[in-house]
């Protein structure tokens, strides 16, 4: 009965009318804060990720709050009064990726399960993509791993200069996920993407812009100005050349997505299962390198 009142909490939302220029911040059932909010201002939507003092970790709670608000955006009345949006990240971070304590329990779970599992918990986050108008992410500090998953899922991305980007997946043990092994080649190339992908480098919002990972690299206290400008410079052209040039765009991009994801998510349940997914995520905890040991399935000769 818990588990249901928790899941009813996390997808309760407010009901949006036709004047929506003050933030509204949604409550749980339970009174806690929710960790997505909301507002309206001249036509400009901003979705910001709610959990500073995690870095904005992407849970499965934040995914069903985020997926529930781009279902009631995008079948209702509201979202005719909006022309595109921005999302953020509060606090210094945008999102520093997947939440420990769920990689530790996708370790004690089975692959047979885990992989649809991952599955349903990308196209929480991906269902950013059926926001029927153009989204930029306002990347103001750390994107990593899922994460910056998701920033990729958005249409434009302006980043801050000295923010830290990365898909660091391998680096935990664990295959990249959450579409970024589809769309990452299609953005910077099949060789930065192998760079990216293989190393888990952290590269600069600077050092992004330089290779097409996104479209503007400013100052971090510009970073939420610039990307509204664009927003506001996409809100006064025509409206339906833009949506119908969004779902252009988004359709050659998501060509062979679903076998990707698919692929994703059968292999980080692999992952799952392995010692070193286990050594990543406690070496993230105790803040030190990890000491991977164990290549699981090659300790024999096949024959």
């Amino acid at each position: 009965r818990s588990a249901m009142l928790k899941r009813l909490a996390c997808t309760r939302l407010p009901r949006f009318g036709r004047s929506m220029s003050s933030q509204t911040e949604v409550r749980a059932m339970d009174g806690h804060a929710q960790l997505v909010k909301f507002e309206v201002e001249d036509k400009i939507a901003r979705i910001t990720l709610c959990n500073a003092s995690k870095m904005n970790a992407l849970t499965c709670e934040m995914g069903e709050q985020f997926e529930s608000l781009v279902h009631r955006l995008s079948h209702s009345d509201a979202a005719k009064d909006i022309h595109a949006a921005v999302v953020t990240g509060a606090g210094a971070a945008f999102s520093a990726g997947g939440d420990l304590q769920f990689l530790e329990d996708r370790h004690n779970d089975s692959p047979s399960r885990n992989a649809p599992i991952m599955r349903r918990f990308y196209e929480r986050f991906l269902s950013v993509r059926q926001l029927p108008f153009p989204v930029i992410a306002a990347i103001n500090g750390p994107a990593i791993g899922a994460g910056m998953c998701f920033a990729l899922a958005c249409d434009l991305r302006v980043a801050a200069l000295d923010a830290k980007l990365g898909f660091t997946f391998v680096g935990l043990g664990l295959h990249p996920g959450m579409g970024c092994t589809h769309y990452l080649p299609g953005l910077v190339g099949q060789q930065q993407a192998a760079r990216l992908l293989l190393t888990g480098e952290v590269v600069t919002g600077e050092r992004a812009f330089e290779m097409g990972l996104v479209a503007d690299a400013v100052q971090k206290e510009d970073v939420h100005r610039v990307a509204t400008d664009y927003a506001r410079r996409m809100a006064r052209n025509g409206p339906v050349a833009v949506r119908s040039c969004v779902r252009t765009l988004r359709m050659n991009q998501d060509r062979g997505l679903d076998q990707a994801l698919w692929r994703e998510a059968e292999a980080q349940a692999d992952c799952y299962a392995s010692k070193d997914l286990l050594e990543g995520v406690r070496a993230v905890a105790e803040k030190r390198k990890p000491a991977f040991a164990q290549l699981d399935g090659y300790s024999e000769e096949l024959r």
